[in-house]
């Protein structure tokens, strides 16, 4: 678990802020299968939200430190019952995510309105 500087943990919850839950964690608690859907998250998205339901804050603030020892990777922010962690994609898989980026990005050619209506 990498420890956050203040500034990186500020830049970290101003982008999370506008993300919605991926993952949400009910009565059942932290189950293998959660930890997996977790884990297949951060590797697609490296900042993610989780909501825990449930009314007990003692279990609500200790799933925090629980998800990142399992998963090595960093809080950022626990807020309520949402939970924001991050952890950073090692470099092959961001040029791995870069060249799939630049593969969709192909330009479509022109067509007129008249090309659409004339079907």
């Amino acid at each position: 678990m990498k420890a956050l500087t203040p500034a990186e943990r500020r830049a970290l919850r101003a982008q999370a802020h506008h993300l919605n839950p991926i993952i949400m964690i009910g009565d059942a608690g932290l189950t293998p299968g959660v930890i997996r859907e977790i884990d297949l998250a951060l590797k697609s998205h490296e900042l993610i939200k989780i909501r825990v339901l449930g009314e007990d804050r003692e279990r609500r603030h200790d799933l925090l430190p629980e998800i990142c020892a399992a998963l090595d990777a960093s809080p950022v922010q626990e807020i309520g019952k949402m939970l924001v962690i991050f952890r950073p994609l090692p470099e092959e898989e961001k040029a791995q995510q870069a060249a799939v980026v630049r593969r969709k990005r192909k330009k479509q050619p022109f067509r007129p309105k008249r090309a659409f209506q004339n079907r």
